[in-house]
Protein backbone atom coordinates (compact mmCIF):
# COMPACT_ATOMS: atom_id res chain seq x y z
CA UNK A 1 0.00 0.00 0.00
CA UNK A 2 1.48 3.36 -0.96
CA UNK A 3 0.97 5.00 2.61
CA UNK A 4 3.03 8.26 2.04
CA UNK A 5 4.00 7.76 5.62
CA UNK A 6 2.23 5.08 7.82
CA UNK A 7 -0.99 3.80 9.06
CA UNK A 8 -2.32 4.17 12.23
CA UNK A 9 -4.75 3.20 14.84
CA UNK A 10 -6.74 5.35 17.19
CA UNK A 11 -9.45 4.86 19.50
CA UNK A 12 -10.34 8.54 19.53
CA UNK A 13 -9.84 11.71 17.08
CA UNK A 14 -7.67 13.09 19.37
CA UNK A 15 -6.50 16.87 19.51
CA UNK A 16 -2.56 15.74 18.11
CA UNK A 17 -1.41 18.76 20.00
CA UNK A 18 0.88 19.36 22.57
CA UNK A 19 -1.91 19.32 24.96
CA UNK A 20 -2.46 14.94 24.45
CA UNK A 21 -1.25 12.06 22.64
CA UNK A 22 -3.14 11.35 19.69
CA UNK A 23 -5.15 8.02 19.10
CA UNK A 24 -3.41 7.67 15.65
CA UNK A 25 0.02 7.97 15.32
CA UNK A 26 2.64 8.34 12.56
CA UNK A 27 5.78 6.82 12.12
CA UNK A 28 8.27 7.40 9.55
CA UNK A 29 8.81 3.97 8.73
CA UNK A 30 5.50 3.13 7.80
CA UNK A 31 2.51 1.50 10.31
CA UNK A 32 0.94 3.28 12.91
CA UNK A 33 -1.76 1.77 15.01
CA UNK A 34 -4.01 3.96 17.06
CA UNK A 35 -7.13 1.58 18.51
CA UNK A 36 -6.70 -1.59 18.07
CA UNK A 37 -9.16 -4.64 17.50
CA UNK A 38 -9.36 -8.16 18.15
CA UNK A 39 -11.32 -11.30 19.61
CA UNK A 40 -11.52 -14.53 18.95
CA UNK A 41 -11.54 -18.19 19.18
CA UNK A 42 -9.41 -20.62 17.72
CA UNK A 43 -5.62 -20.94 16.73
CA UNK A 44 -4.77 -19.39 13.62
CA UNK A 45 -0.79 -20.50 13.08
CA UNK A 46 -2.07 -22.20 10.32
CA UNK A 47 -4.43 -19.63 9.02
CA UNK A 48 -3.59 -18.59 5.03
CA UNK A 49 -2.85 -14.77 4.27
CA UNK A 50 -6.01 -12.44 4.64
CA UNK A 51 -7.50 -12.17 1.58
CA UNK A 52 -9.11 -8.88 0.92
CA UNK A 53 -12.86 -9.38 0.08
CA UNK A 54 -13.93 -11.25 -3.74
CA UNK A 55 -15.68 -8.01 -4.51
CA UNK A 56 -13.92 -4.36 -3.20
CA UNK A 57 -15.97 -1.08 -3.20
CA UNK A 58 -15.77 0.50 -6.85
CA UNK A 59 -15.22 4.11 -6.98
CA UNK A 60 -18.16 5.46 -7.82
CA UNK A 61 -18.72 6.55 -11.75
CA UNK A 62 -17.48 9.87 -12.09
CA UNK A 63 -20.36 12.48 -13.34
CA UNK A 64 -18.29 15.36 -14.40
CA UNK A 65 -21.19 17.42 -14.88
CA UNK A 66 -22.59 17.25 -11.58
CA UNK A 67 -19.20 17.68 -9.33
CA UNK A 68 -18.91 20.89 -11.89
CA UNK A 69 -22.37 22.18 -10.21
CA UNK A 70 -21.18 21.32 -6.81
CA UNK A 71 -17.91 22.80 -7.27
CA UNK A 72 -19.44 25.84 -8.20
CA UNK A 73 -22.33 25.35 -4.91
CA UNK A 74 -19.26 25.23 -2.77
CA UNK A 75 -17.58 28.81 -4.43
CA UNK A 76 -21.19 30.72 -4.16
CA UNK A 77 -21.07 29.58 -0.23
CA UNK A 78 -17.56 30.39 0.16
CA UNK A 79 -18.24 34.02 -1.57
CA UNK A 80 -21.22 34.42 0.70
CA UNK A 81 -19.77 34.24 3.65
CA UNK A 82 -16.70 35.83 2.62
CA UNK A 83 -18.78 38.73 2.18
CA UNK A 84 -21.49 38.85 4.24
CA UNK A 85 -20.71 36.95 7.45
CA UNK A 86 -20.59 39.28 10.42
CA UNK A 87 -17.14 39.36 11.12
CA UNK A 88 -13.93 39.00 8.30
CA UNK A 89 -13.36 35.93 8.02
CA UNK A 90 -9.82 34.66 6.01
CA UNK A 91 -9.79 32.37 2.86
CA UNK A 92 -7.15 29.90 4.69
CA UNK A 93 -10.05 29.40 7.84
CA UNK A 94 -12.68 29.21 5.72
CA UNK A 95 -10.92 26.08 3.10
CA UNK A 96 -9.68 24.10 6.60
CA UNK A 97 -12.73 24.59 8.21
CA UNK A 98 -14.41 22.89 4.74
CA UNK A 99 -11.66 20.87 4.88
CA UNK A 100 -12.61 19.36 8.38
CA UNK A 101 -15.93 18.67 7.32
CA UNK A 102 -15.44 16.66 4.51
CA UNK A 103 -13.01 14.50 6.41
CA UNK A 104 -15.08 14.03 9.25
CA UNK A 105 -17.88 13.37 8.35
CA UNK A 106 -16.64 9.88 6.71
CA UNK A 107 -15.72 8.85 10.08
CA UNK A 108 -14.67 9.39 13.47
CA UNK A 109 -10.81 8.94 12.93
CA UNK A 110 -10.46 10.70 9.87
CA UNK A 111 -9.48 14.50 9.92
CA UNK A 112 -7.30 17.62 8.77
CA UNK A 113 -3.82 18.73 10.59
CA UNK A 114 -2.39 22.05 9.69
CA UNK A 115 1.01 22.49 9.46
CA UNK A 116 1.22 23.38 12.77
CA UNK A 117 -1.08 20.76 14.26
CA UNK A 118 1.30 18.00 12.14
CA UNK A 119 4.36 19.59 13.58
CA UNK A 120 3.26 18.73 17.08
CA UNK A 121 1.96 15.33 16.31
CA UNK A 122 5.32 14.46 15.07
CA UNK A 123 6.77 15.64 18.64
CA UNK A 124 4.35 13.56 20.67
CA UNK A 125 5.05 10.16 18.61
CA UNK A 126 8.89 10.61 20.18
CA UNK A 127 6.73 10.55 23.43
CA UNK A 128 7.53 14.23 25.10
CA UNK A 129 5.78 17.37 24.86
CA UNK A 130 4.19 20.14 27.05
CA UNK A 131 0.77 20.17 28.31
CA UNK A 132 -1.51 18.71 30.59
CA UNK A 133 -1.75 15.19 29.53
CA UNK A 134 -5.01 14.97 28.53
CA UNK A 135 -6.38 12.84 25.73
CA UNK A 136 -9.20 14.92 24.55
CA UNK A 137 -12.25 13.76 21.83
CA UNK A 138 -15.26 16.71 20.71
CA UNK A 139 -18.70 14.73 21.33
CA UNK A 140 -21.80 16.83 20.35
CA UNK A 141 -20.17 19.81 20.66
CA UNK A 142 -18.40 19.12 24.28
CA UNK A 143 -14.93 18.53 24.57
CA UNK A 144 -15.05 15.43 26.72
CA UNK A 145 -12.27 13.63 28.34
CA UNK A 146 -11.02 9.97 26.91
CA UNK A 147 -7.93 9.85 29.06
CA UNK A 148 -5.60 11.08 31.56
CA UNK A 149 -1.71 10.10 30.68
CA UNK A 150 -0.46 8.10 34.10
CA UNK A 151 1.63 10.53 36.12
CA UNK A 152 0.63 13.80 34.49
CA UNK A 153 -0.74 16.98 35.85
CA UNK A 154 -4.22 16.05 34.64
CA UNK A 155 -4.10 12.33 35.90
CA UNK A 156 -2.88 13.88 39.06
CA UNK A 157 -5.77 16.41 39.07
CA UNK A 158 -8.05 13.61 39.72
CA UNK A 159 -9.41 14.35 36.03
CA UNK A 160 -11.21 11.33 35.05
CA UNK A 161 -12.20 9.54 31.56
CA UNK A 162 -15.65 10.58 30.54
CA UNK A 163 -15.27 14.15 32.50
CA UNK A 164 -16.43 17.04 30.40
CA UNK A 165 -14.12 20.29 30.22
CA UNK A 166 -16.66 23.29 30.37
CA UNK A 167 -14.63 26.12 30.95
CA UNK A 168 -10.89 27.02 30.89
CA UNK A 169 -9.96 29.34 33.32
CA UNK A 170 -13.17 31.25 33.56
CA UNK A 171 -14.12 31.56 30.25
CA UNK A 172 -16.43 28.72 28.78
CA UNK A 173 -15.48 26.06 25.85
CA UNK A 174 -18.43 24.25 25.37
CA UNK A 175 -19.46 24.04 21.80
CA UNK A 176 -16.13 25.89 20.67
CA UNK A 177 -14.35 23.53 18.22
CA UNK A 178 -11.79 20.86 19.28
CA UNK A 179 -8.91 22.59 18.37
CA UNK A 180 -9.72 26.29 19.43
CA UNK A 181 -10.50 24.78 22.91
CA UNK A 182 -7.14 22.77 23.17
CA UNK A 183 -5.03 25.88 21.92
CA UNK A 184 -6.89 27.78 25.18
CA UNK A 185 -5.37 24.87 27.52
CA UNK A 186 -1.59 25.20 26.10
CA UNK A 187 0.97 27.65 27.49
CA UNK A 188 4.18 27.99 28.75
CA UNK A 189 5.54 25.01 31.24
CA UNK A 190 5.44 25.71 34.89
CA UNK A 191 1.80 28.68 34.40
CA UNK A 192 -0.91 27.40 36.06
CA UNK A 193 -4.50 26.78 34.34
CA UNK A 194 -8.16 26.03 35.89
CA UNK A 195 -10.78 23.52 34.59
CA UNK A 196 -14.19 23.49 34.97
CA UNK A 197 -15.28 19.74 34.39
CA UNK A 198 -18.70 18.48 34.31
CA UNK A 199 -18.65 15.03 35.51
CA UNK A 200 -21.79 12.39 35.68
CA UNK A 201 -23.49 11.48 38.83
CA UNK A 202 -21.45 14.44 40.45
CA UNK A 203 -24.46 17.27 41.14
CA UNK A 204 -22.30 20.24 40.69
CA UNK A 205 -19.17 21.57 38.49
CA UNK A 206 -15.68 20.40 39.59
CA UNK A 207 -12.99 22.71 39.12
CA UNK A 208 -9.13 22.05 39.26
CA UNK A 209 -6.05 23.75 38.92
CA UNK A 210 -3.23 22.41 37.39
CA UNK A 211 0.39 23.21 36.40
CA UNK A 212 1.09 23.06 32.84
CA UNK A 213 4.42 21.25 32.36
CA UNK A 214 6.63 19.30 29.63
CA UNK A 215 5.28 15.81 29.41
CA UNK A 216 7.14 12.85 29.19
CA UNK A 217 5.16 9.77 28.52
CA UNK A 218 6.73 6.47 30.52
CA UNK A 219 5.06 4.38 28.06
CA UNK A 220 5.40 1.06 30.16
CA UNK A 221 5.86 0.82 33.78
CA UNK A 222 6.47 -2.40 36.24
CA UNK A 223 6.18 -4.19 39.16
CA UNK A 224 6.88 -7.39 40.86
CA UNK A 225 4.42 -9.31 42.97
CA UNK A 226 6.15 -11.99 44.77
CA UNK A 227 7.23 -14.01 41.41
CA UNK A 228 4.92 -12.72 38.99
CA UNK A 229 5.71 -9.78 36.61
CA UNK A 230 3.94 -7.12 36.08
CA UNK A 231 3.44 -4.78 32.79
CA UNK A 232 1.77 -1.94 32.29
CA UNK A 233 1.72 -0.24 28.91
CA UNK A 234 0.26 3.46 28.73
CA UNK A 235 0.37 3.68 24.68
CA UNK A 236 2.03 2.43 21.80
CA UNK A 237 4.72 5.13 20.71
CA UNK A 238 8.12 4.66 19.06
CA UNK A 239 9.54 3.43 22.28
CA UNK A 240 7.60 1.04 23.37
CA UNK A 241 8.75 -2.63 22.22
CA UNK A 242 11.87 -1.38 23.74
CA UNK A 243 11.04 0.04 26.92
CA UNK A 244 8.74 -3.44 27.00
CA UNK A 245 11.87 -5.06 27.05
CA UNK A 246 13.88 -3.44 29.21
CA UNK A 247 11.23 -3.57 32.07
CA UNK A 248 10.71 -7.63 31.44
CA UNK A 249 14.25 -7.94 31.70
CA UNK A 250 14.64 -5.97 34.94
CA UNK A 251 11.80 -8.32 36.33
CA UNK A 252 13.37 -11.37 35.88
CA UNK A 253 16.51 -9.88 37.00
CA UNK A 254 14.93 -8.74 40.10
CA UNK A 255 13.24 -12.15 40.85
CA UNK A 256 16.54 -14.03 40.38
CA UNK A 257 15.41 -15.51 37.27
CA UNK A 258 12.26 -17.16 38.67
CA UNK A 259 9.31 -15.46 36.85
CA UNK A 260 6.36 -17.35 37.42
CA UNK A 261 4.01 -15.66 35.37
CA UNK A 262 3.20 -12.40 33.64
CA UNK A 263 -0.27 -9.61 33.84
CA UNK A 264 0.02 -7.45 30.76
CA UNK A 265 -1.82 -4.26 31.60
CA UNK A 266 -3.90 -2.55 28.40
CA UNK A 267 -6.53 -1.16 30.21
CA UNK A 268 -7.01 2.92 29.19
CA UNK A 269 -4.27 2.14 26.80
CA UNK A 270 -5.60 4.40 23.39
CA UNK A 271 -3.80 2.71 20.61
CA UNK A 272 -0.67 3.77 18.84
CA UNK A 273 1.98 2.60 16.34
CA UNK A 274 0.79 -0.57 14.24
CA UNK A 275 4.43 -1.07 14.07
CA UNK A 276 4.76 -1.08 17.73
CA UNK A 277 1.37 -3.19 18.50
CA UNK A 278 2.70 -6.60 15.97
CA UNK A 279 6.35 -6.48 17.92
CA UNK A 280 5.21 -5.96 20.94
CA UNK A 281 2.45 -9.32 20.41
CA UNK A 282 5.59 -11.20 18.35
CA UNK A 283 7.56 -10.73 21.34
CA UNK A 284 4.63 -13.31 23.24
CA UNK A 285 3.90 -15.24 20.03
CA UNK A 286 6.32 -17.70 18.44
CA UNK A 287 4.33 -18.11 15.09
CA UNK A 288 1.36 -17.81 12.83
CA UNK A 289 -0.51 -14.28 12.33
CA UNK A 290 -0.34 -11.73 14.08
CA UNK A 291 -3.25 -9.02 12.44
CA UNK A 292 -3.43 -8.48 8.80
CA UNK A 293 -4.98 -5.51 7.42
CA UNK A 294 -7.47 -5.11 4.13
CA UNK A 295 -7.89 -2.22 1.90
CA UNK A 296 -10.56 -0.71 -0.55
CA UNK A 297 -7.78 -2.32 -2.91
CA UNK A 298 -6.58 -5.66 -2.51
CA UNK A 299 -3.31 -5.12 -3.81
CA UNK A 300 -3.14 -2.83 -0.92
CA UNK A 301 -3.93 -5.30 1.79
CA UNK A 302 -1.52 -6.75 4.32
CA UNK A 303 -0.47 -9.27 6.71
CA UNK A 304 1.73 -9.31 9.90
CA UNK A 305 3.27 -12.80 11.70
CA UNK A 306 5.00 -13.69 14.15
CA UNK A 307 9.30 -13.85 14.37
CA UNK A 308 9.70 -17.27 16.38
CA UNK A 309 10.32 -15.32 19.87
CA UNK A 310 8.52 -15.68 22.71
CA UNK A 311 10.82 -13.32 25.25
CA UNK A 312 9.12 -15.57 28.50
CA UNK A 313 9.40 -18.83 26.63
CA UNK A 314 5.72 -19.21 27.37
CA UNK A 315 5.26 -18.17 30.94
CA UNK A 316 1.60 -18.26 31.89
CA UNK A 317 -0.24 -14.89 31.30
CA UNK A 318 -2.66 -12.66 31.90
CA UNK A 319 -4.39 -9.30 30.35
CA UNK A 320 -5.87 -6.68 31.59
CA UNK A 321 -8.62 -4.63 29.17
CA UNK A 322 -11.55 -2.25 29.90
CA UNK A 323 -13.47 0.30 27.77
CA UNK A 324 -10.41 2.20 27.11
CA UNK A 325 -8.26 -0.26 25.82
CA UNK A 326 -8.12 0.56 21.94
CA UNK A 327 -6.55 0.39 18.75
CA UNK A 328 -3.00 -0.54 19.56
CA UNK A 329 -4.00 -2.68 22.42
CA UNK A 330 -6.93 -4.41 20.85
CA UNK A 331 -4.62 -5.91 18.19
CA UNK A 332 -2.43 -6.95 21.05
CA UNK A 333 -4.81 -8.73 23.08
CA UNK A 334 -6.86 -9.93 20.33
CA UNK A 335 -3.56 -11.78 18.98
CA UNK A 336 -3.12 -12.98 22.19
CA UNK A 337 -6.58 -14.30 22.63
CA UNK A 338 -6.77 -15.91 19.80
CA UNK A 339 -3.49 -17.96 19.83
CA UNK A 340 -4.97 -18.47 23.31
CA UNK A 341 -1.45 -17.39 24.72
CA UNK A 342 -2.95 -15.23 26.94
CA UNK A 343 -6.09 -15.08 29.38
CA UNK A 344 -7.85 -11.85 28.92
CA UNK A 345 -9.57 -10.70 32.49
CA UNK A 346 -11.66 -7.35 32.71
CA UNK A 347 -14.58 -5.66 30.58
CA UNK A 348 -15.04 -5.26 26.94
CA UNK A 349 -12.93 -2.99 25.00
CA UNK A 350 -13.45 0.12 22.94
CA UNK A 351 -13.96 -1.63 19.36
CA UNK A 352 -12.10 0.30 17.01
CA UNK A 353 -10.94 -1.75 13.84
CA UNK A 354 -9.85 0.70 11.25
CA UNK A 355 -6.46 1.53 10.01
CA UNK A 356 -5.70 5.32 9.17
CA UNK A 357 -2.66 7.29 7.28
CA UNK A 358 -0.65 9.78 7.10
CA UNK A 359 -0.49 11.53 4.14
CA UNK A 360 1.53 15.05 4.63
CA UNK A 361 0.78 17.80 2.29
CA UNK A 362 3.89 19.61 1.96
CA UNK A 363 3.76 22.98 3.46
CA UNK A 364 0.05 22.50 4.06
CA UNK A 365 -0.23 19.81 6.79
CA UNK A 366 -1.45 16.98 6.60
CA UNK A 367 -4.66 14.32 6.13
CA UNK A 368 -5.28 11.59 8.71
CA UNK A 369 -7.49 9.00 6.51
CA UNK A 370 -9.32 5.95 6.88
CA UNK A 371 -7.49 3.89 4.83
CA UNK A 372 -8.20 -0.14 5.84
CA UNK A 373 -9.56 -1.88 8.42
CA UNK A 374 -7.81 -4.71 10.56
CA UNK A 375 -8.74 -7.89 11.39
CA UNK A 376 -7.24 -10.38 14.54
CA UNK A 377 -5.64 -13.50 13.50
CA UNK A 378 -8.71 -15.85 13.08
CA UNK A 379 -10.06 -13.10 10.54
CA UNK A 380 -12.15 -11.63 12.76
CA UNK A 381 -13.23 -7.82 12.36
CA UNK A 382 -13.78 -6.05 16.74
CA UNK A 383 -14.93 -2.80 14.53
CA UNK A 384 -17.83 -0.99 16.88
CA UNK A 385 -17.60 -4.46 18.50
CA UNK A 386 -14.67 -5.05 20.66
CA UNK A 387 -12.86 -7.70 22.65
CA UNK A 388 -14.94 -9.59 25.07
CA UNK A 389 -12.78 -11.08 27.83
CA UNK A 390 -12.34 -14.54 28.59
CA UNK A 391 -12.94 -13.89 32.23
CA UNK A 392 -15.62 -10.60 32.97
CA UNK A 393 -14.11 -8.63 36.18
CA UNK A 394 -15.77 -4.85 36.41
CA UNK A 395 -13.44 -2.77 38.39
CA UNK A 396 -16.38 -1.06 40.47
CA UNK A 397 -19.63 -2.84 41.66
CA UNK A 398 -22.11 0.66 40.66
CA UNK A 399 -22.63 1.36 37.02
CA UNK A 400 -19.38 3.57 35.58
CA UNK A 401 -22.14 5.57 34.47
CA UNK A 402 -21.60 7.55 31.01
CA UNK A 403 -18.86 5.38 28.60
CA UNK A 404 -18.19 5.76 24.67
CA UNK A 405 -17.15 3.05 22.76
CA UNK A 406 -16.25 2.99 18.91
CA UNK A 407 -20.20 2.06 18.28
CA UNK A 408 -21.33 5.38 19.73
CA UNK A 409 -19.58 7.77 17.63
CA UNK A 410 -20.87 9.32 14.34
CA UNK A 411 -20.19 8.23 10.93
CA UNK A 412 -18.22 4.65 11.84
CA UNK A 413 -17.38 1.98 9.50
CA UNK A 414 -19.13 -1.06 9.19
CA UNK A 415 -18.59 -3.68 10.67
CA UNK A 416 -17.22 -6.47 7.40
CA UNK A 417 -15.87 -8.72 5.70
CA UNK A 418 -14.19 -10.67 8.90
CA UNK A 419 -15.28 -14.00 9.85
CA UNK A 420 -18.77 -14.09 11.06
CA UNK A 421 -18.66 -16.88 13.00
CA UNK A 422 -19.97 -16.74 16.60
CA UNK A 423 -16.83 -17.13 18.86
CA UNK A 424 -16.94 -20.21 20.61
CA UNK A 425 -16.13 -20.02 24.74
CA UNK A 426 -12.29 -21.45 25.44
CA UNK A 427 -11.96 -24.41 26.66
CA UNK A 428 -8.66 -24.17 28.58
CA UNK A 429 -9.12 -21.62 30.71
CA UNK A 430 -8.04 -22.49 34.28
CA UNK A 431 -10.24 -23.98 36.86
CA UNK A 432 -10.06 -20.82 38.76
CA UNK A 433 -11.90 -19.02 36.16
CA UNK A 434 -15.43 -20.16 37.21
CA UNK A 435 -14.28 -19.00 40.87
CA UNK A 436 -13.46 -15.39 40.14
CA UNK A 437 -16.13 -13.01 40.92
CA UNK A 438 -17.15 -10.34 38.38
CA UNK A 439 -17.61 -7.48 40.87
CA UNK A 440 -15.61 -6.27 43.65
CA UNK A 441 -17.37 -7.08 47.03
CA UNK A 442 -19.56 -4.33 48.89
CA UNK A 443 -16.39 -3.40 51.45
CA UNK A 444 -13.82 -3.59 48.60
CA UNK A 445 -12.04 -0.02 49.34
CA UNK A 446 -12.31 3.03 46.68
CA UNK A 447 -9.56 2.56 44.03
CA UNK A 448 -5.94 4.37 44.49
CA UNK A 449 -3.84 4.49 41.94
CA UNK A 450 -0.90 4.54 44.45
CA UNK A 451 -2.36 0.95 46.23
CA UNK A 452 -2.09 -1.67 43.91
CA UNK A 453 -4.23 -4.04 46.60
CA UNK A 454 -7.57 -1.53 45.92
CA UNK A 455 -7.29 -2.46 42.20
CA UNK A 456 -9.73 -5.08 42.09
CA UNK A 457 -9.46 -6.68 38.44
CA UNK A 458 -5.42 -6.46 39.28
CA UNK A 459 -5.55 -8.10 41.93
CA UNK A 460 -8.12 -10.99 40.20
CA UNK A 461 -5.60 -11.17 37.31
CA UNK A 462 -2.79 -11.68 39.87
CA UNK A 463 -5.07 -14.48 41.19
CA UNK A 464 -5.42 -16.37 37.82
CA UNK A 465 -1.73 -16.04 36.60
CA UNK A 466 -0.33 -17.68 40.17
CA UNK A 467 -2.67 -20.34 39.39
CA UNK A 468 -1.96 -21.04 36.34
CA UNK A 469 2.13 -20.79 37.46
CA UNK A 470 0.81 -23.83 39.79
CA UNK A 471 1.86 -20.70 43.07
CA UNK A 472 -0.19 -20.84 46.59
CA UNK A 473 -2.74 -17.93 46.76
CA UNK A 474 -1.02 -15.05 48.00
CA UNK A 475 -1.83 -13.57 51.50
CA UNK A 476 -4.83 -10.81 51.60
CA UNK A 477 -3.41 -8.77 53.75
CA UNK A 478 0.15 -8.84 52.38
CA UNK A 479 0.62 -5.19 50.61
CA UNK A 480 1.56 -4.67 47.26
CA UNK A 481 4.39 -2.70 46.09
CA UNK A 482 3.69 0.40 43.25
CA UNK A 483 3.91 0.30 40.42
CA UNK A 484 7.19 2.06 38.95
CA UNK A 485 8.62 3.27 35.98
CA UNK A 486 9.91 -0.30 33.91
CA UNK A 487 13.57 1.88 33.42
CA UNK A 488 14.80 5.49 34.20
CA UNK A 489 14.14 7.61 31.75
CA UNK A 490 16.57 10.68 30.61
CA UNK A 491 15.23 13.84 32.43
CA UNK A 492 12.85 15.65 29.55
CA UNK A 493 14.12 18.82 27.45
CA UNK A 494 12.32 21.82 28.12
CA UNK A 495 11.08 24.18 25.53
Amino acid sequence: MKFRTGLMLGATAMTSLALAFSPGRFSPSGLLTSTAWAQVQGQPDTQPPAKAPDTPDAAPTTNHAETYRLLTLFGTVLDLVRSDYVEPVSDRDLITNALNGMLSGLDPHSSYMTQKQYEDMMVQMKGEFGGLGLELQQQDGHIRVVSPIDGTPGFRAGIKPGDYIIAVDGHTVDGMPLDEAVKKMRGKPDTKITLTLVREKTPKPIIVTLTREIIHIDVVKSALYDRIGYLRIAQFNETTEKELLKGYNALKQQAGGKLAGLVLDLRNDPGGLLDQAVEVSASFIRSGEIVSTRARHPKDSQRWDAHGTDITDNLPMVVLINGGSASASEIVSGALQDHHRAVLLGTRSFGKGSVQSIIPIPGNGAVRLTTARYYTPSGRSIQALGITPDIAVKEIREDPGLSLREADLDHILKNQGGNQTKAQPRTDLPAIAKDIPGEPPANWPSFDYAKPATDFQLQQGLRVVRSMAGLPAPDPSASLPPVKPAAKADAPAHH
